[in-house]
Order: structure tokens, then C-alpha cells, then sequence
């Protein structure tokens, strides 16, 4: 059997080749890869306009910042979520407000947010966790009512659907991110935001180049920052978003024999798919209320496994909101597991994988 991995990075000869290409170019900036990355990006999302940047959080900061929003202005944000979607909320000059998330999902609780709500918020940035959707048709609803900005958070939901349409053209504009083990990657750091509104990408492209509109070398309209992608990580990118139709429909395979091996333990929660949604699985995330004993057996294995996340975002101590509860969060933290999950996984690998989570919970003492 091959040797188990949380994640695997695809590298073939076309994407070495891609890469020499754009070295031979001498064009390492602001070239034809990232604009036909852009294109083809937005075309596979659904949008006007895609915009590359040079990380994920980067991209939630510009489309934070590119609305124009005032200083210390609220955005509800769930706390179960990785760091980087608070911290885009700091840099943008922003406040988050915590809010509990769904059970089932693991993203926004409607209700609590609702509840979060008050004169002083401007944006909801729901995260599209471990690859499944927020339920974004109630959101939009209360963002009309109430006049919001909808920011998606989308950098796990590469190819995600909410009903009949792709996460990142969903809401008023999407920020993505390629980090190595996400669902496509450039190899790096990488981020992409998408839109539908022509202002909003015309104000991040400036943004992100030092704050000049295309075309302009020394006139700076804006007070921007240096948040480009590199060409050679755009022509990565344009080889692997090929390839991510097919690496879905993979993952997906994957959780469905994950499920089928799994889901009679009744100690554990297998993931949940709602009928509106289309899961990419970018995470393979079980919950336990033996978590804890269950991630030693499995380094006792070898096997790998992730939590995600262990410490709620209000809980962490550069933010230490004491007074917050937020019951399911925090429950939901203690519990959670992530399982090794890529398009490249072998049968025989989730075999072993389940065949020795099955032992731990038949042989448990506790």
C-alpha cells in the first residue's frame, strides 16, 4: 500500500513544462497568464470578473477594503474557521462579530445571525467550510433586508454549488486561495477574488498593484498594496483548475467510500451533504466525542489526521472574547477530525484507513 498523506499536490510534466515556459517568457508579473487565468477562472466559477492576488487572506482583504466600509464597521463571521478570516476582517479595518454555526454544515447559523445583527454591521462573510455551502439563500435575505455586503469566503469550496449555482458567484464578490493543499493550487501561496460588479473588480485590480489602474505605471489613484500573483504560479494555476472538475467528482468518491465503510460507527458523525448542496470535500472531517483517544490511536498508527479547527477564533488569545458562548462551536471543536482525503487516494488506503478506526472503537475500554 502507498504511503497514507493528509493531502497530495499534483505535479506532471505539463505543469513543468508550463512552468519553464513562463520562465523562458521573461514576463514574471502582470502578463498573459494571469489575465488568461482570470478569464478562465471566472468562466469556471460563473462571474464577470476574477482577480489574481497572492494569497487567500489577501484576497478576503481586498474584497473586504474594496467596498469602501467604515472604520470598525461589523462583520459577522463564524468563529469555527481557519484564523485568516478574522484577520482579514483586523486588516481591513473592520470588527468581527462571532457568530455560532449549524450543526450539520458547520457553516453560519441563520439564526444567530440574525441576532448578531445591529446598527453598526456592514458585511456577513459566510465560509464555505471544509468544501460544503453556507446556506446562502436565507443570508441574501437578510443581507437585503438589512443592507449588507455579502463577502463569501470560498478558499475551501473550490467548485462547490449552492442550488445551481458555483460558490464565488453567489454573493456580492468570493475570495479564493491556492495554498498547496487546497482543492487546485499553484504551488504556493495564491488567491483569486470573483465578482459580477465591474467597480468592484476594476477598484482590487488597482488595489492589489500598488493602487494603478491597468496601463498606468507612475499615476496611483489608490492607496494599494503589492498583492500580485507571479506568472509562474498563474500558469501552475491555469494547468490545475484543468484538471479540478475531474479531482472533484474523485474527492467525491472518496467520502461516499469513506461513508459507506463508516458510517454504522456509532461513535462517530460522518459528514453531511444537504440536498441543496454540492460537497467538494476539500476536508473529510468526522466528529467524535472520542476524539482525542482516537487521534492517538491513529499516530500510534500512523495514519494522519487533522483537526480543524481545535481552537475556536474568539477563543484564540489575540482575540480572547471571554464573554462570547457559542455552544455549538465550541462542542463542535472538541469533537472534530479530519480523515486524509485526495483525488489520488487509493481504495485499498480508505480500506485500512476505516478497517482501523473500526478496531479502535471495537476494542475501546473507556
Amino acid at each position: 500500500m502507498k504511503e497514507l498523506e493528509m493531502a497530495k499536490m499534483y505535479v506532471d510534466d505539463e505543469i513543468k513544462k508550463a512552468v519553464m515556459d513562463a520562465l523562458d517568457s521573461r514576463r514574471y508579473i502582470k502578463g498573459e497568464q494571469n489575465e488568461k487565468f482570470e478569464k478562465e477562472f471566472a468562466k469556471f466559477c460563473g462571474t464577470k470578473y476574477a482577480i489574481t492576488v497572492n494569497s487567500g487572506t489577501s484576497a478576503l482583504i481586498l474584497a473586504l477594503k474594496a467596498r469602501g466600509l467604515k472604520h470598525n464597521s461589523e462583520v459577522i463571521i463564524p468563529s469555527h474557521t481557519f484564523i485568516a478570516s478574522a484577520n482579514a476582517v483586523f486588516h481591513a479595518g473592520l470588527k468581527p462579530i462571532f457568530a455560532d454555526i449549524d450543526e450539520e454544515t458547520y457553516t453560519l447559523d441563520i439564526e444567530d445571525v440574525e441576532e448578531k445583527i445591529t446598527k453598526d454591521t456592514r458585511a456577513i462573510m459566510p465560509v464555505h467550510l471544509y468544501g460544503h455551502p453556507a446556506n446562502m439563500e436565507p443570508l441574501r435575505g437578510i443581507a437585503k433586508e438589512n443592507n449588507l455586503y455579502i463577502v463569501e469566503d470560498a478558499c475551501q469550496a473550490h467548485g462547490a454549488m449552492y442550488k445551481e449555482q458555483k460558490c464565488g458567484a453567489i454573493g456580492d464578490i468570493a475570495a479564493f486561495s491556492f495554498f498547496p493543499s487546497k482543492n487546485m493550487t499553484v504551488s504556493g501561496d495564491g488567491g483569486m477574488v470573483t465578482t459580477n460588479n465591474e467597480e468592484l473588480a476594476e477598484k482590487i485590480s488597482a488595489l492589489r498593484d500598488q493602487g494603478r489602474k491597468k496601463g498606468e505605471k507612475y499615476r496611483h489613484d489608490l492607496i494599494g498594496y503589492n498583492f500580485r500573483m507571479s506568472e509562474i504560479h498563474a500558469t501552475i494555476g491555469r494547468e490545475q483548475l484543468r484538471h479540478l472538475s475531474e479531482w472533484i467528482e474523485k474527492r467525491r468518491r472518496n467520502a461516499a467510500y469513506y461513508n459507506e465503510l463508516i458510517s454504522d460507527i456509532k461513535e462517530i458523525q460522518t459528514p453531511m451533504e444537504k440536498k441543496w448542496a454540492k460537497h467538494v470535500y476539500h476536508l473529510y472531517v468526522i466528529r467524535s466525542k472520542e476524539r482525542d483517544k482516537l487521534s492517538r490511536f491513529l499516530m500510534e498508527k500512523e495514519i494522519p489526521f487533522g483537526i480543524h479547527y481545535p481552537i475556536p477564533v474568539h477563543q484564540q488569545p489575540i482575540f480572547n472574547e471571554e464573554s462570547i458562548k457559542l455552544n455549538k462551536t465550541e462542542k463542535i471543536a472538541r469533537e472534530v477530525l479530519s480523515l486524509p482525503m485526495h483525488p489520488f487516494m487509493e481504495e485499498e488506503q480508505i480500506e485500512y484507513i476505516a478497517s482501523k478506526i473500526k478496531e479502535f472503537f471495537r476494542e475501546a475500554k473507556w
